[in-house]
C-alpha cells in the first residue's frame, strides 16, 4: 500500500514570516514598508509588559492599550498610522523588481526567531491588539464550553454570541496595519530614534480634538453650537488655555465640556442614553442654556452684544512700535472680574440648568434664578461672598477666580446650587 503525502499541507517548523515590502531610504537608513494583519502583530513584534520598562522604550500604559483594543472592537471604520520599528540586522530582503525597491521581506518572529524587531512607536497598539485577540479567544473557548451543557434555548443565544465573536476575530485576521522598519544596527542610535520621534510628534489640543472627533455627540454638535450669539466669533478653535492675551471667551474644547454638562452633568461622561440623543436635541438644549445665561448674567450679556471684530486674533499680537494697544475684549475683562469667565463656573451652571430642566422647571424661571446669582459672581472671591460664607465654601479657594476644578468639587457645587432654587440661603 502506498501513501501520497502533500508536503504543502504540512506545517513545518517556522521562526519567521514573509511579507511583500517596498524598500526606500530615510535619514540615511534603509526603510522597509509593509502591511501586516492585525492578528500577526504579536507574532513578529514583542508584546510590551506593563509591569516592566522596555530598555528601548517607555513603560506601556495598560489602560491606554486596552482603550485601543476597545476602539478596534467598537469602530469598524477604525484608523491608525503605521507602526515604527527598528531592525538590528535580522531581516532579509529578497528582490523582486529590477530597481531594487520591491521584494519579499523575511521578518524573524518575536519569540523563537534569530534576533527580533524593536518597537520605536506603536507599543500601545501592539498590546491593545494582543489583548483584544486574547479576549476574543477566551470568549470563544467559554462559549464552546457552555454549548456542551446548554439547553436548546440557551444554545441559540450562544451560537449568536459565537457568530459575533468570530466576526470580530475575522476582522483582526483580515484587516491590516502598516509597519515601517528602519534598519539601524547601532543600539544607541536606535534609542535616539525613539527620542526624535517623541520630540517631533505634535499632539493635538483638546480644542482641535473637539472640532474633528465626531465620535462624541458633544463634539459632533460643536459647529452648530458655536454659532450662538454669545459664542459666535469668540471661540478659540486651536488652544485650550485662556491666557490674559487671548481675546476669545473660551476654547472649542470648553464648548464641548459645557455641552456635556448640559446633557450629562458637569462631571459625568456621556453615557449610552445621552449618546442616543439626536444632534438636534443636543443643539436645542445647549442653545437654550446659552440663551438663559446670556440674558440672566450682565457680564455674559455684554460679551454677547460686543462686536465680533474686537475678537480678531491679530489684535492679540504685540503691537509694533508706535501702534496703539487695542482695548481688551469684554471676555478678557470678564476673566479678570467675574467667575463667569471661568469654564468651571459655566460647567456648573450648565449642570444646574440640566438638573432644573429635569425637574420640570421652565427656562424663564431658571433665568430669574440665575439673575439672583449674578450679583454674587464677582471675582476674585471675597471672604464675605456667598461662596465663602455658605456650605459651598469648600469648593472655592480664598480670592479665587474659579471654583476648584476637581470633578468631585464641580459635581457637589452643582448639586448645592440646584438645591438653592427650592431653598435659597439668606444671602441669595
Amino acid at each position: 500500500m502506498s501513501i501520497a503525502v502533500d508536503p504543502a499541507r504540512l506545517s513545518l517548523t517556522r521562526q519567521e514570516s514573509t511579507y511583500l515590502a517596498i524598500r526606500t531610504t530615510q535619514g540615511g537608513r534603509t526603510v522597509y514598508s509593509t502591511r501586516v494583519p492585525l492578528s500577526e502583530l504579536s507574532v513578529i513584534l514583542p508584546v510590551p509588559d506593563p509591569d516592566k520598562v522596555d530598555p528601548d522604550n517607555r513603560r506601556v500604559d495598560l489602560r491606554h492599550a486596552k482603550g485601543f483594543g476597545q476602539y478596534l472592537a467598537d469602530n469598524p471604520k477604525w484608523v491608525a498610522p503605521a507602526l515604527l520599528v527598528r531592525d538590528a540586522g535580522s531581516c532579509r530582503f529578497e528582490l523582486l523588481s529590477k530597481d531594487g525597491s520591491v521584494g519579499y521581506l523575511v521578518v524573524p518572529w518575536a519569540i523563537g526567531g534569530i534576533g527580533r524587531l524593536i518597537t520605536i512607536d506603536g507599543q500601545h497598539r501592539i498590546l491593545g491588539v494582543h489583548l483584544e485577540k486574547k479576549h476574543l479567544t477566551d470568549e470563544i473557548t467559554r462559549i464552546e464550553r457552555e454549548l456542551y451543557r446548554a439547553t436548546d434555548a440557551r444554545k441559540a443565544k450562544l451560537e449568536e454570541e459565537r457568530t459575533t465573536v468570530m466576526a470580530r476575530m475575522g476582522r483582526l485576521q483580515n484587516e491590516y496595519v502598516g509597519i515601517d522598519i528602519y534598519v539601524e544596527l547601532d543600539a544607541v542610535q536606535g534609542q535616539q530614534m525613539f527620542v526624535d520621534v517623541a520630540d517631533n510628534a505634535k499632539g493635538i489640543s483638546g480644542a482641535v480634538r473637539a472640532r474633528f472627533d465626531t465620535s462624541r455627540i458633544a463634539n459632533r454638535t460643536l459647529s452648530d453650537i458655536v454659532t450662538h450669539p454669545m459664542l459666535n466669533g469668540k471661540v478659540d478653535i486651536e488652544r485650550d488655555r485662556m491666557t490674559d492675551a487671548n481675546r476669545n471667551l473660551i476654547g472649542a474644547k470648553h464648548v464641548a465640556d459645557i455641552t456635556r454638562a448640559v446633557i450629562a452633568g458637569p462631571g459625568g461622561r456621556a453615557n449610552k442614553k445621552v449618546e442616543a440623543l439626536t444632534d438636534q436635541e443636543v443643539i436645542e438644549n445647549v442653545r437654550g442654556f446659552l440663551d438663559v445665561v446670556s440674558t440672566a448674567f450682565e457680564g455674559l450679556a455684554s460679551v454677547t452684544e460686543e462686536d465680533t471684530d474686537n475678537y480678531r486674533a491679530s489684535l492679540a499680537e504685540k503691537p509694533k512700535k508706535g501702534e496703539s494697544v487695542p482695548e481688551p475684549t469684554k471676555a478678557m475683562e470678564l476673566r479678570k472680574t467675574s467667575l463667569l469667565g471661568s469654564v468651571g463656573m459655566l460647567r456648573v451652571l450648565g449642570g444646574v440648568y440640566r438638573n432644573l430642566k429635569d425637574d420640570g422647571v421652565e427656562d424663564g424661571d431658571i433665568q430669574e434664578f440665575f439673575k439672583k446669582l449674578d450679583r454674587h459672581m464677582a471675582a476674585p472671591v471675597a471672604e464675605t461672598s456667598i461662596w465663602r460664607t455658605s456650605a459651598v465654601n469648600e469648593h472655592f479657594e480664598p480670592y479665587a477666580k474659579a471654583p476648584i476644578m476637581r470633578t468631585q468639587n464641580i459635581v457637589q457645587l452643582t448639586v448645592a446650587i440646584t438645591g438653592w432654587y427650592r431653598k435659597a440661603p439668606s444671602a441669595l
